[in-house]
């Protein structure tokens, strides 16, 4: 089961993280999948938003991993953007802090697979389109970070003027279930989107 939504602006990718976290659980696993600027940490955020975590959720980029607390469930955040192998993942023993917490691994695909049978993905994607800028966004990237260097990943180049702060494009997110579990838990989240006016 694939569930694909349309997110016309930033404040929809937010709605859709604090849906999620209505379904999320202690020892959750979220993996964020997406080109640099497709919305990962405002998807995060929203996440953080729906938990009710205590203070701002921002890219945890030079850190790592940031742990939220404060809120239903502890929100551990992770971008793996610079962790070049599933060892770097292993040091920095994110099992141990699964079983009473979320946690959401931006960059995390064929990384942190292995930490739970059962997880959520979810795959957010850019296409042309004709919406304004957020104004919570700041110029750099459209996910609220702030400016990127030069290159973005794998060497490649940095996200074009008109693209990197939102301006002309939708945001798309493909919300896909591994596991068993997950497949039954989200059964009822296309009424939920529609109830927020997420298709």
């Amino acid at each position: 089961m694939l569930t694909t939504v349309r997110l016309p602006a930033a404040a929809d990718t937010r709605v859709l993280g604090q849906a999620l976290a209505g379904l999320l659980r202690a020892g959750d696993l979220v993996v964020l999948t997406g080109p640099l600027g497709a919305g990962k940490t405002v998807l995060a955020q929203g996440i953080g938003l729906g938990l009710r975590v205590t203070g701002p959720v921002t890219s945890p980029t030079f850190v790592i991993a940031r742990v939220h607390r404060g809120g239903r469930l502890p929100l551990v955040h992770v971008d793996a953007y610079r962790l070049g192998s599933v060892a770097e993942v292993d040091d920095l023993d994110l099992d141990a802090a699964l079983d009473d917490s979320v946690t959401v691994v931006e960059w995390g695909a064929g990384l942190v697979d292995q930490l739970a049978d059962d997880h959520l993905e979810v795959r957010l994607s850019r296409e042309p389109g004709d919406d304004p800028p957020d104004p919570a966004d700041p110029p750099g990237q459209a996910d609220g970070t702030g400016p990127v260097g030069p290159a973005g990943p794998a060497g490649g180049a940095a996200d074009p003027p008109g693209h990197a702060d939102g301006t002309g494009e939708i945001r798309l997110a493909e919300i896909v279930p591994v596991g068993d579990g997950w497949v039954a838990r989200l059964a009822g989240l296309p009424e939920l989107l529609h109830r927020l006016d997420l298709q």
